[in-house]
């Protein structure tokens, strides 16, 4: 569990002949621990730039909405509740480039995927955080998507730190950093509560097996959800059981049709991505392909019809965590979570 503790930073001097001092964070200042890396700051940051949508939405859970000077990637619509908020705010389609994230001069950079620091600034990477700390920008990427060295992928993940108590940390933590303590345990305490309400609806219910799956991704194959995905954790508060949870090499996994007819899941959730304007109606052509599909026939999910449309928005470590967690527990419990 990361802590946040007060940093007494000591000024040191560069050694040789005209060496000039370095200041690190002021006495006064403020450090998380978040993937092994220390992130400290002088005073609640005032430039935010967040990518993709868990960091975008937490951003606006944080009640710090005004202080976002860029927005990217969003893979769905967010919630209703941010909705508002999010249209005020400068949004890139597409991760931008370091230069232009640079550009809009953040003093703080919030990141919902593990990939986007990398040692290379690209359009694909805004480089590493150290490249970045060293420009005195502070980043965060989501505790469960860690461990996550610069550069390091899915392969990097413990499924057993994938957890709504590492989202919890990560609003508590990054409500420290920005001054916003009281608006992060309403949130985690709203989260909690509505889960917690799901959990007791299912309890000693039958644990139905449940794919999430993305049809037509990477070339054309079939990409489940694995262990280390945060669909796991949801699937689980909401009485089920990741039909493919053992596969931990990745959070998206490849995998052949035959070997998807072989698990037979109960329940199968077309994970739909990504446009900011994306809604669960526009993925129900992708659920009718599957209904429609002959080499899915036996299926117990088609014959009974559960099939239903899902975002991928909805199964990303966040704040949608209770949202996502109700979601399933209707689709999968029916009768006991209306």
């Amino acid at each position: 569990m990361k802590t946040l503790v007060a940093a007494v930073v000591v000024l040191s001097l560069l050694t040789g002949c005209g060496g000039t001092a370095k200041a690190g964070p002021g006495a006064a200042a403020i450090t998380g621990k978040n993937c092994g890396i220390d992130v400290s700051v002088d005073g609640p940051p005032k430039r935010v730039f967040a990518a993709y949508q868990p960091a975008i939405e937490m951003a606006h859970a944080l009640g710090i909405s005004d202080r976002l000077v860029g927005t990217a990637y969003l893979d769905a619509e967010v919630l209703p509740q941010y909705a508002a908020a999010q249209k005020d705010r400068k949004y890139y389609k597409n991760l931008p480039s370091r230069e232009e994230l640079l550009s809009q001069n953040p003093d703080f950079v919030l990141s919902g995927f593990n990939d986007v620091f990398s040692s290379a600034g690209s359009d694909g990477s805004f480089g590493s955080r150290k490249s970045l700390s060293d420009l005195g920008v502070q980043t965060w990427i989501f505790s469960p998507l860690c461990p996550t060295a610069d550069g390091k992928g899915d392969e990097a993940i413990d499924p057993s730190t994938v957890s709504m108590n590492n989202v919890y940390a990560d609003l508590r933590d990054l409500g420290k950093l920005f001054g916003a303590s009281d608006r992060a345990e309403q949130v985690i305490a709203e989260q909690q509560q509505r889960i917690a309400a799901v959990e007791a609806k299912v309890k000693g219910a039958d644990k139905p097996t449940v794919a999430i799956l993305r049809p037509g991704l990477e070339g054309g194959g079939l990409t489940v959800s694995g262990g280390p995905d945060f669909g796991t954790v949801l699937i689980r508060q909401a009485g089920g059981v990741n039909a493919f949870a053992d596969l931990t090499s990745k959070r998206n996994v490849k995998i052949s049709v035959e070997e998807f007819i072989k698990r037979d899941p109960d329940y199968v959730l077309i994970s739909g991505c990504c446009d900011a304007s994306l809604t669960e109606a526009q993925v129900q052509p992708d659920v009718q392909k599957i209904l429609a599909n002959p080499a899915y026939a036996n299926l117990k999910s088609v014959k009974n019809k559960h099939v239903y449309p899902w975002l991928f928005a909805h199964h990303s470590a966040g704040v949608r965590g209770a949202n996502s967690t109700e979601l399933i527990a209707k689709i999968i419990h029916p009768d006991l979570v209306k």
